[in-house]
């Protein structure tokens, strides 16, 4: 028999495959996946808009708003707040997909990053009879909590919030619950209701763009926020066994580096770090990449920074590999980027191909990034390298691989 500390070096170094075997979706594009599959796939872009009760007090503000319809029963009295209700959507279409069984649902985790939680909610109150009592008090971050409750997921319910990089930590948490053996299937990803208070902050440290998400453009100007909620179910192979997958969750990595309560940190050290980490458990390299999905949010620091990360990390395939630009198409939506990006890189495995870009009209020449458009690009290479960042020096970095055919 082989020794115990052999055992586990090996599985150190070879973890469970964790696949993918449902997806979910409600963003700017529509309330399913298949809708926000579409939507990217026509290259037009969905031009944010005006955000009621906040664009009187800052009229420059916009967002990337789900529409009415796509998610009914928002906001109405005793439902879900806005995040929680787009969550449960996502989820509900992505337990349908991966055909979870009551049995594997109720012993499901649940794991979801956000922002801001249901802070949205609270805003625009007065502070008389309107102001909640204490009894009345809820908190802001329960998102996870109401959608394990509502689908009767009694596995282990965590809501994570440490900004943009919220559902990217999330990811990380749900693949080592699988890794660990202390779960067989795992509901993750993120939500984001439009708040003002993000919102109008942004504004005022002038890092809103006040006409549409642009990354890598010359003339952007701050990033525009969007909502919305992407779920993805990931399986042990144990309990994917027999179900068709998108693909596998290959490598995660993470880091915290604290330079600056805003700011990212010039030399890019850490997301260089978290990228080769991440590519290291995944056991790929840079010529095994075949589409990255950036955090690109259109601030003049984050995409010249990000750019500069990809050279290192890719070194000489950086140029001859596709970028997909997905906050061009839904904005920024803050603590579910990753996840809407991770939901990205699993239609693209499914399908062999990345959507056409939407086209720059300005390329920075500092950032001569590869943004393919005008068509489909096939994905020659089925791994995808996802990137997330944050307030706070928060990192991300995960590598998507379609399933072996």
């Amino acid at each position: 028999m082989e020794p115990l500390e052999s055992l586990e070096r090996s599985d150190a170094l070879n973890p469970p495959a964790v696949h993918v075997t449902g997806i979910g979706a409600v963003s700017c594009l529509g309330g399913t996946a298949d809708e926000f599959w579409d939507g990217l796939k026509a290259a037009a872009g969905h031009r944010p808009t005006a955000v009621p009760g906040l664009t009187e007090r800052v009229p420059d503000v916009l967002a990337y708003q789900v529409p009415d319809g796509a998610c009914p029963a928002t906001g109405t009295s005793g439902a879900p707040g806005r995040a929680a209700w787009f969550a449960l959507a996502a989820a509900r279409e992505a337990v349908a997909d991966a055909g979870l069984l009551p049995r594997e649902l109720s012993g499901a985790a649940v794991v979801i990053g956000t922002a801001v939680g249901e802070s949205g909610g609270r805003e625009g109150r007065g502070t008389g009879e309107d102001w909640p009592t204490a009894a009345a008090w809820e908190p802001m971050f329960s998102v996870a909590a109401t959608v394990g409750g509502e689908l009767g997921a009694f596995g282990t319910n965590i809501s994570v919030s440490n900004a943009c990089a919220a559902s990217g930590y999330a990811l990380s948490i749900a693949v080592d619950m699988i890794h660990r053996g202390e779960a067989d299937t795992v509901l993750v990803g993120g939500a984001e209701g439009i708040s003002w208070v993000p919102l109008a902050g942004f504004s005022r440290l002038g890092t809103a763009d006040t006409e549409t998400c642009r990354p890598f453009d010359a003339e952007r100007s701050g990033t525009v926020f969007g909502e919305g909620a992407a779920m993805l179910v990931l399986q042990s192979a144990r309990a994917a066994a027999g179900r068709p997958a998108y693909g596998r969750v290959l490598g995660t990595a993470w880091s915290c580096d604290a330079h600056h309560p805003t700011a990212p940190d010039p030399s890019g050290e850490q997301p260089v770090r978290v990228a080769r980490a991440a590519m290291d458990e995944s056991a790929r390299g840079p010529a095994d990449i075949g589409c990255v999905i950036p955090h690109g949010t259109g601030t003049q620091q984050n995409d010249a920074i990000e750019y500069q990360v990809l050279q290192e990390v890719l070194g000489g395939n950086a140029p001859g590999t596709p970028l997909f630009s997905l906050k061009a198409f839904i904005g920024h939506t803050a603590g579910a980027a990753a996840a809407f990006a991770a939901v990205s890189a699993a239609l693209m495995a499914r399908h062999d191909e990345i959507p056409p870009n939407i086209p720059l009209e300005h390329p920075d020449p500092e950032c001569p990034v590869w943004l393919p458009g005008g068509g489909p690009t096939a994905l020659e290479q089925r791994n995808v390298l996802v990137n997330a960042y944050a307030f706070g020096g928060s990192n991300f970095t995960m590598v998507f691989g379609g399933e072996p055919r």
